[in-house]
């Protein structure tokens, strides 16, 4: 195994799951926690960079697909719940809120209004189309060319901060409720552990490319690229929560997060320092966008068992995106939430599983367990979208509910009666096959 293709890959895949999102949440995070940033940063990690690298770990037991394990609920199940995961992180939400948060912080405020969004969106997907037209190349575009230029942009903001802080660090706490776990909940809005489950394929894609294709060794080898990914999440949200940190004195929890990002490095950069951020933001978002737009085209290709082809997906992927991007990044989280917010337990719940998918001999297991999860989540959704307060104050009162994993005791205690079903379904089957034998003996 090769170190330079496990930092490449693991590079790639740090930049693809590197969006605009994560440069905004962690600072802001450091402003409202003042001293005790670290805290709230290390909940943020957990739940953005340790939920990613578990999916990442689960799915190199499908060989990075995601419809192998959601097979075991049943096919038509994962044809539905893989689509509608790549639908959302990819021409319905995150493709275009990488448009639309490129041109709204990196374009607005350097050029300024005269650059029509238009016009805009139509040359950043022409790029993305470019670059992710052939699937083998974009791993080592990304990798090798893409995420280096970022990671230098961002040492160079962060070392000017720790070497020339902005000021004193608060001692005072912003926000209600544990640092940590407000820490966790921000991570978990990011949904980048719902991005990995279509990075996976396009990872383990590109290892085979180099060369890995013997079982252990492209599991060790993703394992190892997704470890360089996490370090690198460490690093990068580390410096950025110390950045906001070290402005805490200055700044309200009533600060908005993007406006905050533009003043930290304006305060230590100048207008050097905006045109800086243009170069982040970016980079940040088109890798993303690279990566999200190659894995739409490898899924979808793969379910239409290439009657459509990998070309025309992508195409259409980067059309779909680049419309959706003109309403702006408000109004795409608006009516894209919900429906994430239904998706998003049901898949933890089949990653956790899927981890002891050779010891889960019985697929009842994995259906409860989903049933629960999306039923679960379903209903306390759309009770809140209806404005029924009951059933949202009720969940309000469950284990894990200020973490926002309120649907993980349900689940658990619907995982155990699957296994109390396995257990007796064996056990009838068991006491068939007993006469069936004495009768064959006699």
């Amino acid at each position: 195994m090769r170190v330079k293709d496990v930092f490449v890959v693991g590079f790639a895949l740090f930049a693809m799951f590197f969006g605009a999102g994560n440069l905004i949440f962690p600072p802001y995070l450091g402003v409202v926690s003042g001293s005790k940033w670290w805290i709230a940063f290390l909940g943020f990690l957990f739940a953005d960079a340790g939920l990613s690298l578990l999916v990442i770990i689960s799915l190199t037991k499908f060989n990075g697909e995601m419809d192998a394990l959601f097979n075991r609920v049943g096919k038509g199940f994962a044809a539905v719940m893989g689509s509608v995961i790549v639908i959302c992180i990819g021409p319905l939400i995150a493709v275009p809120r990488t448009a639309a948060t490129t041109y709204e912080v990196g374009i607005l405020p350097t050029i300024g209004p005269g650059f029509n969004r238009i016009i805009f969106s139509i040359i950043f997907f022409a790029i993305v189309l470019a670059l992710t037209i052939k699937p083998s190349k974009v791993v080592d575009i990304v990798g090798q060319f893409l995420t280096p230029v970022l990671l230098i942009s961002l040492a160079i903001l962060i070392i000017k901060g720790a070497v020339s802080p902005l000021g004193q660090m608060s001692d005072k706490v912003l926000i209600e409720g544990g640092l940590f776990s407000r820490g966790i909940k921000e991570g978990y809005q990011t949904l980048d552990s719902l991005g990995a489950f279509v990075f996976a394929s396009i990872i383990i894609a590109s290892l085979v490319d180099k060369g890995y294709k013997e079982e252990k060794i492209k599991i060790k080898a993703t394992i190892m690229a997704g470890v360089v990914a996490a370090v690198g999440m460490l690093l990068v949200y580390g410096g950025l929560a110390y950045l906001g940190a070290t402005v805490s004195s200055n700044y309200g929890a009533d600060i908005d997060s993007t406006a905050l990002l533009v003043a930290i490095t304006y305060r230590l950069m100048g207008n050097t320092g905006k045109i800086l951020l243009a170069i982040m933001i970016a980079l940040a978002c088109l890798t993303t966008a690279i990566g999200v737009t190659s894995s739409c085209g490898l899924f979808f290709s793969r379910l239409s068992k290439n009657k459509i082809s990998y070309e025309k997906v992508v195409l259409t992927v980067c059309i779909l995106s680049a419309i959706v991007s003109n309403f702006g990044v408000t109004q795409i989280l608006s009516f894209a939430l919900p429906i994430l917010l239904v998706v998003y337990p049901g898949a933890l719940t089949l990653v956790v599983l899927g981890l002891f998918n050779e010891k889960i001999k019985d697929d009842i297991v994995f259906r409860i367990a989903a049933a629960t999860s999306l039923i679960f989540s379903f209903i306390v959704v759309v009770s809140g979208l209806l404005g029924n307060e009951t059933i949202p104050n009720l969940v309000a009162k469950l284990p894990l509910a200020n973490l926002g994993f309120e649907w993980v005791v349900p689940v658990v205690i619907s995982i155990v009666i699957g296994f109390m079903l396995s257990k007796k379904d064996s056990k009838s089957s068991s006491d068939i096959e007993e006469p069936v034998k004495a009768v064959e003996i006699d």
